[in-house]
């Protein structure tokens, strides 16, 4: 099986064996990525994915299975890292680009599966590039399937700091909302370069990075100086305007006021205007249930 786990190609693709091991000139050692205790990696090649992957070869003795679970080879590694880790600087247009690629992708799990796909741990490390810096989102370890128009039941938390919303702080259920405002975060590390905690501007700061001061510096009609000091200002002002207004409309305290992935998408692509948010950041009210008599 192989899982394109982003964009239209986003939903379980199967393949045979023989189909698996003439991608990787039959599980051959000069393909070879590596060895773990559930088998080898190995690199290929799918023709009809124009698409390098990575086939991990259970071995026999493994718990894990005697399938082969091939997944995307992203040979540009994880966004994070070149957005915090210096291992290149992505430009302004790759950076709207993988924007605009992550949306696309989480609006398919959203909305055009049979069921709905709650992803629940969308962060920056978990956004992977490929040769070309189109943006798959990895990792669905914690993801679950939920019918359309419902909230995961499970009340326990999972996901990282700083990317949860805090209705799912609150409450402990996954929802599409809760996405969003994950994905309006990491649109905000793109615009920023800034973590969505990061201890290196000191407690005083700790809460202000980024939502909290993006809004208060698009309160103030200063939105733009919020951009990445390491784009050295090569970048298009309108869309860096969109991004980040986009990731504050994510990221509404208010999960009732955020915007849905696909009102994202359409200011992304100049298709509607921006949306007018408050001047300043608002702050959500949760309501206790009430007691059982």
């Amino acid at each position: 099986m192989i899982d394109d786990e982003f964009g239209k190609g986003a939903g379980p693709r199967k393949f045979s064996y023989s189909e698996l091991a003439r991608a990787t000139s039959n599980f051959g050692e000069e393909e070879k990525l590596g060895e773990g205790g559930f088998g080898g990696a190995y690199k290929g090649f799918i023709p009809d994915l124009n698409s390098y992957v990575a086939v991990k070869k259970i071995s026999r003795g493994s718990k894990q299975g005697q399938k082969e679970y091939p997944s995307e080879f992203m040979l540009n590694g994880s966004l994070d890292s070149h957005l915090f880790k210096e291992q290149s600087l992505l430009t302004w247009e790759a950076r709207y680009k993988i924007a605009q690629g992550l949306a696309s992708g989480l609006l398919y799990l959203h909305q055009e599966w049979e069921q709905c796909v709650l992803h629940r741990d969308i962060k920056s490390s978990n956004v992977m590039l490929d040769s070309n810096f189109n943006a798959k989102l990895g990792d669905f370890g914690l993801a679950r399937l939920v019918d359309h128009g419902k909230q995961s039941q499970t009340t326990i938390l999972a996901g990282t700091m700083g990317h949860m919303a805090p209705d799912y702080l609150n409450t402990g259920k996954a929802s599409k909302e809760s996405d969003v405002y994950s994905f309006g975060v990491v649109a905000l590390e793109i615009a920023c370069g800034r973590k969505p905690i990061d201890p290196k501007f000191g407690s005083s700061q700790i809460n202000m990075v980024p939502v909290e001061w993006v809004w208060e510096l698009y309160g103030e009609d200063r939105v733009t100086e919020a951009a990445d000091p390491k784009l050295c200002g090569d970048f298009v002002e309108k869309q860096m305007e969109r991004l980040m207004i986009v990731g504050l409309w994510c990221a509404h305290p208010d999960y009732n006021k955020r915007a849905s992935i696909q009102q994202a998408i359409q200011v992304l692509n100049f298709e509607t205007p921006l949306p007018i948010l408050p001047s300043k950041m608002p702050v959500a009210t949760y309501f206790a249930p009430p007691r059982s008599l």
